[in-house]
């Protein structure tokens, strides 16, 4: 056979499975194809609920874009289903105590408490309540460090007005214990000590539990794990409840969504990159 006709065959041979690729890949679309088969049907229920073990028909969780982490430089890039309280750029999630516009300063992507002696100083709330949720807040204390203990790099995160995890300079700064950085302030101190210098970012990643109650009882308290730059500090702790100075805590009634707020306790400690999300139950869209 000639170059010229062998050459001619195998085109033809291409050709020919081209197109009976095409015709499958037409028959294919055209067909109902079957899903595939998820799990299993005939395994025990478990405990207390209503899906089997393995349960196929189980409702798919929620696929979320879990964002980048910060680093000294930078902010990161929230999850894509968290509300974002504060981007760098603008401080409208926020309300001073009384429901006016926040006056705190906005520059270089941070917003900052005003030192003593400049407008828009006080304390800070969301515009927005919320319940069970996951919350992250960086942060930054002055440098150079000014005072000690209590003086030094304070604020406070709260769940307004009735639990507050503290924010304080505490590298190298002793004060009483519970009321250390990341302490449940008035409660417990954190596990460990995790603070970094000042005037480097911090982090806290917080997983909050709302109390439960029926009217004036009641029935299940709140609890709370944190993360201290990556470092856990308290491992779904039982709050005592409502916490106060140099008194001791117990439960108010109160609803069950809360406005988070800032403190402004004198010093012009730094905050970045504030998100939350709502926390549901399992199989909840």
């Amino acid at each position: 056979m000639s170059a010229g006709r062998r050459s001619g065959a195998w085109g033809r041979r291409i050709a020919a499975a081209l197109a009976a690729a095409a015709a499958a890949a037409g028959w294919a679309a055209g067909a109902q194809v079957a899903p595939p088969k998820l799990g299993y049907s005939d395994t025990p229920f478990l405990p207390g609920g209503k899906w089997r073990v393995h349960d196929g028909t189980r409702p798919q969780p929620r696929v979320v874009d879990p964002g980048t982490g910060s680093t000294p430089e930078s902010p990161g890039r929230p999850p894509s289903d968290a509300l974002v309280l504060f981007d760098g750029t603008g401080l409208s999630e926020w309300r001073t105590a009384s429901g006016g516009p926040a006056g705190w300063k906005v520059e270089n992507g941070c917003m900052e408490i005003p030192a003593p002696g400049q407008p828009g100083r006080g304390p800070i709330r969301t515009v927005r309540e919320f319940g069970d949720c996951q919350l992250h807040v960086e942060f930054t204390t002055p440098s150079p460090a000014r005072g000690d203990g209590q003086s030094r790099g304070n604020s406070g995160i709260f769940f307004l007005p009735h639990y507050e995890i503290q924010v304080l300079d505490s590298y190298g700064n002793q004060t009483y214990p519970d009321g250390q950085a990341a302490a449940l302030y008035a409660q417990y101190p954190p596990l460990v000590n995790a603070s970094r210098k000042p005037g480097e970012w911090q982090a806290y990643d917080i997983l909050w539990t709302m109390p439960r109650f029926e009217g004036e009882r009641l029935v299940t308290p709140a609890y709370v794990t944190l993360l201290h730059n990556g470092v856990a500090v308290h491992n779904r702790t039982e709050v005592l409840g409502r916490m106060f100075h140099r008194q001791a805590p117990r439960y108010v009634p109160h609803p069950p969504k809360l406005p988070i707020g800032l403190q402004d306790h004198g010093s012009p400690v730094r905050f970045r990159n504030l998100w939350v999300r709502e926390l549901k139950g399992y199989d909840e869209p």
